[in-house]
Formats: structure tokens, C-alpha cells, sequence
């Protein structure tokens, strides 16, 4: 998958996974990074999905609706691209912490629905619920910050509850911050997300 990575200072920090929006690319959330934990290494990661020339990471049948076989596959090979990067750059594959907006939230979520230990932990700005009627793995203890908007009109209120609760019973440490300034991805939003991962990971 194309890519960058980046050597943080830190060893011991977790490495950020970062994963862009429809018709972002891999340099999207580098500024983010860098607020959340400028000593951390960075994956950014562009989607292997092309949508009307737009990168994505997995299909979608019309807006809000996904290709959930395609959704598997492209989780699926995330996974495996990060095992392989891991192995490749020399970073600790248990201590990984992805970073996704909008679609790149929605994969991430993928990652936790699906794979157990594919993630430490999350930050998931204005996700989806990526799948319905699926058990989870156990996600107890794992931390997960989800910044979502009061007015949203693709990832609406009851959406944003709806993955709270199911990744709350299974287990994990859910943390919402509320915005009102639709699907948009604020100064505000990414200061929360910084304080909050400061917490979960000091």
C-alpha cells in the first residue's frame, strides 16, 4: 500500500496509524499527528480503493452504505500491511494506536471489529458503524476517543451511540467528544483527541 513512515523519538511510544478521509492521501494527517504525539513514529497509510479518482479504503454502494465483502478484504489486507511494515521499519506491532477520519475512522473500527489485538488503541474521528450483527473480540481495557458531531449529517448522533455502545460492551474504553460543526475535523476536536490520547497513553 502506498505509504510513509516516519522515525519518531520516542521508542516507546505507540506508533500512529494514520488513515485519511475519501480523497485524502497519506500527507492529510500528518499536522494531526503532530499535535497528538510529535515524539511518536508514523504509518500514514493511502487507500487502495479509487472511487471517481478519489482514494478510499474499501467500496461503498451509495453514501453511508458499505461493500461489506470489500470491507473485510481491505481490512483484511490493512492488517496485513501493518504486520508486514512492523517487520519492515522495526516498530512494535502490540503498540500501534490508529488515528482515522471519516472513512479512515471507518477502517480503523473495521480493524477493532474484527481483528482482535490489531489495535492498542483508537482515535476515530466521525466513524460509522462498519458492520451490524457481528460479535466483537474482546476489546477490554482498550482505549478508543471518538470525535463526532451534534449535526452531522453522514455520521448522525444516534450513529456515534450506536458504535459507542457496541464497542463499550465489548469491553472497550470509549471517550466521545461532541462538536457542532457537522462532518468537519476542528482545531477543537484534534485538541480534545491530543488531551485524551496524552491520558490514555502517558
Amino acid at each position: 500500500m502506498k505509504h510513509l513512515f516516519r522515525q519518531g523519538s520516542d521508542p516507546s511510544a505507540p506508533t500512529l496509524l494514520l488513515l485519511h478521509g475519501t480523497g485524502g492521501t497519506e500527507q492529510d494527517l500528518l499536522p494531526l499527528a503532530g499535535e497528538i504525539d510529535a515524539s511518536a513514529s508514523v504509518l500514514s497509510v493511502r487507500g487502495n480503493v479509487s472511487e471517481n479518482g478519489m482514494p478510499r479504503f474499501f467500496r461503498r454502494l451509495a453514501e453511508g452504505v458499505f461493500d461489506e465483502a470489500d470491507l473485510l478484504a481491505r481490512t483484511q489486507e490493512l492488517h496485513e500491511f501493518v504486520d508486514a511494515a512492523a517487520n519492515d521499519y522495526g516498530f512494535d506491532r502490540n503498540n500501534v494506536v490508529a488515528i482515522g477520519y471519516s472513512n479512515g475512522a471507518n477502517i480503523a473500527g473495521s480493524l477493532l471489529f474484527h481483528i482482535a489485538g490489531s489495535l492498542r488503541g483508537a482515535i476515530l474521528h466521525h466513524p460509522m458503524v462498519p458492520r451490524r450483527g457481528v460479535a466483537l473480540p474482546d476489546l477490554s481495557g482498550t482505549p478508543i476517543f471518538i470525535g463526532a458531531g451534534r449535526n452531522d449529517p453522514i455520521c448522525t448522533p444516534q450513529e456515534t451511540e450506536e458504535l459507542t455502545a457496541l464497542l463499550e460492551e465489548a469491553g472497550a474504553a470509549v471517550a466521545v467528544h461532541w462538536e457542532y460543526a457537522g462532518h468537519r475535523l476542528t482545531g477543537t476536536e484534534a485538541k480534545a483527541a491530543g488531551e485524551w490520547y496524552r491520558s490514555a497513553f502517558a
